[in-house]
């Protein structure tokens, strides 16, 4: 007969501090049940209890003891093929990988932005710039005389900027 398996420990405080507030009933609940089929599991024995054939030999006559020795160590209950273990390790092993380069992208984004601060700090404050200093700073947003912007003076109502004139219905 196959072996039982199942996770012994299983840290739930280090699961509960990464659960949001709203979610505090659904992470309880779960809890509960999987405690439940654990308590349920741990009443039987981890094996079978061998049976004291010698005994029934002793105390019944005929051949059925033997009979019945014989189909029960013939008897063979199949336990579950384990499918998904490795699916479920392929799966954290890809999840894993995402989650560094998504560590690896966002330490880079945190060099790039405390590059940013680095630089604005350096800057004149923005009470005491003038016109020229904030060209010269933000050359992207500031007003630029080769290049007249209309009111308001955001992209989609720029010129040049219009969409395409919808044909009128012929009739």
């Amino acid at each position: 007969m196959a072996a039982r398996r199942a996770i012994k420990t299983i840290d739930w405080a280090a699961i509960a501090a990464r659960i949001n507030e709203n979610d505090r009933a659904i992470y309880a609940a779960f809890k509960s049940k999987s405690d439940g089929f654990l308590r349920r599991m741990e009443e039987f024995p981890e094996s079978v209890p061998a049976i004291d054939w010698a005994f029934y030999k002793k105390n019944i006559s005929g051949s059925m003891v033997d009979s019945f020795q014989k189909e029960y160590d013939s008897l063979q209950v199949p336990y579950p093929a384990d499918k998904y273990t490795a699916t479920v390790e392929q799966q954290a092993e890809a999840a894993d990988q995402k989650v560094k380069a998504f560590i690896a992208d966002s330490n880079k984004q945190i060099a790039d932005w405390q590059g940013e601060i680095t630089r604005v700090q350096s800057l004149i404050p923005f009470e005491q710039m003038t016109m020229e200093d904030f060209a010269e700073a933000y050359p992207q947003v500031a007003w630029n005389p080769d290049k007249p912007t209309l009111w308001p003076h955001i992209p989609e109502y720029q010129p040049g900027d219009e969409p395409e004139k919808i044909p009128e219905p012929e009739h």
